[in-house]
């Protein structure tokens, strides 16, 4: 038989109803005759979801027992022998009893399909491992059963089942998810309508997650290559130059008129790894477009409209953000460029073409300039060149003039223009040609001394020169621009790749930042920048917020800031040829003082100053996180205290004030033991309100170290008894020539009890306590040994944590402080206190401090 089908009833919290939704399929598909079995079907006590077993045949669960416990799980094997055509199989993330064959459930039901079974199955979304922290954070509830999003995403069938968080909460008031003694404390902290709606939203995005997967493979199955327009999705193309931010922000507010529209942003790179790309700015709209909730992509093709298309229908966008062209009208009439072409090829994509400030403004002098592709001082040496050099050839050629044809004088001069133009370049190359032609005509040319033409062939012989030397200096000079463009472009990438490797390694150095020297991601920065470049000092400044946004670059002191700096004293206004200035944002500027840099080093320079203000930005967040963590903190312990507060304070005041008020009620008249009786329950839970009240003021004076400490040595075997109380089910083993402990005898005394009374209550019966003491170098050991059910590894932690109660099965026994006070007074005492594995089954808590006749 082929694998089974795995369908899964998702839902957003306990109590919508996946449960019943499983019990309704199976009772349809039964009515229409198909074999369907109960594998495990966990019904909570809820009647009306229990009365739609009825009729379904049960498989009987597979017992077993650990640690003196019974528990039942799935038989896998049963369900398998009896191969039915579909099994229900509830609560996909469950973990199995320790012994089983398989740690979590969800590797039983792939046993099950891989031996051709349907399966059934049912699983929250705060189970899901992506999510698992999220929903810790939306609702202060950790979760430790999960399961892979691979495994839920790999069904075949995956159904919501939804429910307001209103209805939800109605038909808990009803009793009909939880216990009545239940409800109140659900009602009032995991199922606020707050926890659900976001729960909620967490369910229905992942779903259409998994929907929009599904319709991505279908599309490529049948290889579909238009758009769908299921789910709107706005690219916005980025060449790299200035007018990128107008672009972004454009395509966001696009994006933003339809609710969960996706924002991807795309730059499209030469396969030739020549670009003309600023790095600074695609920095920059990078941070931006991901500041906006998008994401950023970089595709290389050769052909920018047809890679920027297939990168539009790979994503199914349904919207394409391009600028309006930046060349000139000249340019526009010989090419349709880069805009027109994309339009016409979008077929159902909807192109809008944004204006900015730089459309339509054509190659301005300056750029045609540097596109001569050479310097001045080698454009001077060409032009030098021909002026000097075709002369000397036309002299040489005409004292030899009976020794060679007007066709290998020709021959001649094209070398010669060949020479100029590997020296100067292009234009001097140009002259050289015209020149030479020029020269040609009138010196060897008949009729000799004139600029006439008789000959209908030496014409032809000219104009061909001409339009050769022309041609070969073109070649020659886009040849020889070409491998200055690569050289520099691999240096360029040499030295951005190294600046990324470094502030991804975490390698920097120091820098001075608010008079301080600190080590920072920013400092790597401007360090490896003052390196590169060979420059004395690199600070970066940043506006005033109460000075006007202009001008951009620093010219007034005052108005600036300085945030950093390295390499010497900050610099904040320019010194005639010693500073230059990089604009790296609106409000930040990056000044470097040193040797005058060339105007190529210019984009790695803005791609400096870009990643500076990314890393500052970064800085500043992280230093935010800082200060908020410690109120998170607060707030979660102030969350946990009330929760804990709510019930745990209010069981023994409830006791103790009915025991008096059933003794002062004037209608009944109580004999003399029953007094006695009800007077020890208000004795009892006014004592334990006092332990629990004396706990929960210990805990916060530690926070506050505000706890009053007095050390001194004292006898291990004087304090543990003391500890004891009445020493019910503890032995006591502490061998004699112990050093004395240098502790506070009151606080050990707190920590001795709490650890001891947490070992007697997870002990079994008839397992006393054992608790010892040894010397390890200079620290004196107390261990307090039980054979209880143990503490798993990874939650050996959290039982320090406040307000944790693991293995409380009535969570009813105090507010969880008891070791996290223990751990907070130990080491108040200059000690620590660990959990190690009792050989053979328990725990063994040891308590270490130091010993008094090693000081």
């Amino acid at each position: 038989m082929g694998r089974g089908i795995l369908r899964i009833y998702l839902g957003a919290a306990p109590g919508v109803g996946k449960t019943y939704a499983m019990l309704a399929e199976a009772a349809r598909r039964q009515g229409r005759g198909t074999d369907v079995v109960v594998g495990f079907v966990e019904t909570h006590g809820r009647a009306v979801t229990a009365a739609l077993l009825d009729g379904l045949e049960i498989i009987p669960r597979r017992t077993t027992t650990y640690r003196d416990a019974s528990f039942t799980e799935l038989d896998v094997a049963a369900v398998i022998e009896r191969r039915p055509r579909v099994a229900l199989i509830d609560e996909l993330a469950h973990t199995n009893v320790p012994g089983s064959a398989n740690t979590k459930r969800w590797q039983d039901i792939e046993e099950i399909l891989d031996a051709g079974i349907d399966v059934i199955s049912t699983v929250n979304i705060q189970h899901l491992d992506s999510l698992n922290d999220v929903v810790e954070q939306i609702t202060g509830v950790p979760q430790r059963e999960t399961v892979p999003d691979e495994v839920v995403r790999r069904a075949e069938q995956i159904e919501l089942v939804d429910m307001a968080p209103e209805a939800l909460r109605r038909r808990m008031a009803h009793g009909n998810v939880y216990a009545p003694e239940k409800i109140d404390a659900a009602l009032g902290n995991y199922f606020r309508v707050g926890n659900l709606t976001a729960l909620r939203e967490l369910a229905l995005l992942w779903l259409a997650d998994k929907v929009d997967d599904q319709l991505d493979r279908y599309r490529a199955d049948h290889d579909i290559r238009g758009t769908w327009e299921a789910r709107e999705r706005v690219v916005v193309a980025l060449t790299g130059g200035p007018e990128g931010d107008t672009l972004i922000r454009r395509a966001a507010r696009i994006a933003d008129r339809t609710k969960g529209t996706d924002l991807l942003a795309v730059h499209v790179t030469r396969s030739d790894g020549l670009t003309d790309a600023n790095p600074a700015h695609l920095t920059r709209q990078r941070a931006l477009v991901e500041s906006l909730g998008g994401s950023y992509h970089q595709v290389v093709g050769t052909n920018v409209p047809e890679a920027l298309l297939d990168f539009a229908r790979g994503v199914n966008a349904t919207q394409l953000v391009l600028g309006a062209s930046s060349r000139g009208r000249l340019a526009q009439l010989l090419s349709r460029g880069v805009g027109v072409t994309t339009t016409a090829q979008s077929g159902s994509i909807d192109v809008h073409l944004v204006t900015h400030e730089k459309a339509k403004q054509g190659r301005r002098w300056k750029a045609l300039r540097e596109s001569w592709g050479v310097p001045a001082r080698r454009r001077n040496a060409g032009f030098l060149t021909a002026a000097i050099g075709l002369p000397l050839l036309t002299v040489l050629l005409g004292l030899l003039r009976e020794q060679f044809s007007l066709a290998s004088e020709i021959l001649l001069f094209q070398v010669a223009v060949i020479g100029v133009a590997l020296i100067g370049g292009l234009y001097p190359a140009i002259f050289a040609a015209v020149a030479g032609s020029l020269l040609l005509n009138y010196f060897f040319t008949p009729p000799l001394y004139t600029f006439m033409v008789h000959a209908p062939e030496a014409l032809l012989q000219l104009i061909v020169y001409v339009v050769v030397g022309i041609t070969v200096s073109v070649i020659v000079d886009l040849t020889a621009r070409r491998s200055r463009e690569a050289a520099r472009a691999q240096t360029e990438s040499q030295i951005l790749s190294t600046l990324a490797g470094d502030i991804l390694r975490g390698e920097h150095g120091g820098v001075a930042i608010d008079g301080r020297r600190e080590s920072t991601a920013l400092a790597g920065i401007l360090e490896r920048l003052r390196e590169t470049y060979g420059l004395t000092a690199v600070t970066l400044l940043e506006r005033d917020p109460d000075e006007p946004a202009t001008p951009a670059t620093p010219r007034d002191p005052d108005a600036w800031n300085v945030v950093a700096t390295v390499g010497g004293e900050p610099c904040t206004t320019p010194d005639a040829g010693e500073t230059d200035i990089l604009v790296a944002e609106d409000a930040l500027s990056v000044v470097l003082r040193g040797r005058t840099l060339p105007a190529a080093d210019r984009r790695v320079l803005e791609a400096f100053a870009a990643q500076a203000a990314v890393a500052l930005r970064h800085q500043r967040l992280a230093q935010e996180a800082e200060q908020v963590r410690p109120l998170a903190a607060a707030d979660k312990m102030r969350t946990a205290l009330l929760n804990a507060v709510s019930h745990d304070l209010r069981t023994p005041l409830a006791s103790a004030r009915a025991a008096v008020d059933s003794l002062r009620s004037p209608d009944v008249h109580w004999s003399v033991e029953d007094q006695d009786e009800l007077t020890a329950t208000a004795a009892e839970s006014l004592e334990r309100l006092d332990r629990l009240v004396s706990n929960l003021l210990d805990m916060s004076r530690l926070q506050a170290g505000a706890l009053g400490i007095s050390l001194r040595p004292i006898a291990a075997e004087d304090i543990v008894p003391r500890a004891l109380g009445d020493g019910t089910g503890t032995v006591i083993r502490i061998p004699d020539g112990l050093p004395e402990i240098l502790a506070d005898p009151a606080l050990l005394e707190r920590v001795l009890a709490n650890v001891i009374a947490n070992a007697a209550r997870h002990s079994p019966p008839g397992e006393p306590v054992l608790v010892t003491a040894s010397t390890h170098a200079d620290r004196l050991e107390l261990r307090v040994i039980d054979r209880g059910p143990g503490i798993p590894a990874e939650d050996r932690d959290r039982v320090f944590e406040p307000f944790q109660r693991l293995g409380d099965r009535d969570n009813h026994t105090g507010v969880g402080l008891g070791l996290a006070l223990s751990r907070g007074l130990t080491e108040a005492m200059d000690g620590t206190i660990d959990i190690e594995e009792t050989p053979g089954g328990g725990v063994t808590m040891v308590i270490t401090l130091p010993a008094y006749k090693a000081l």
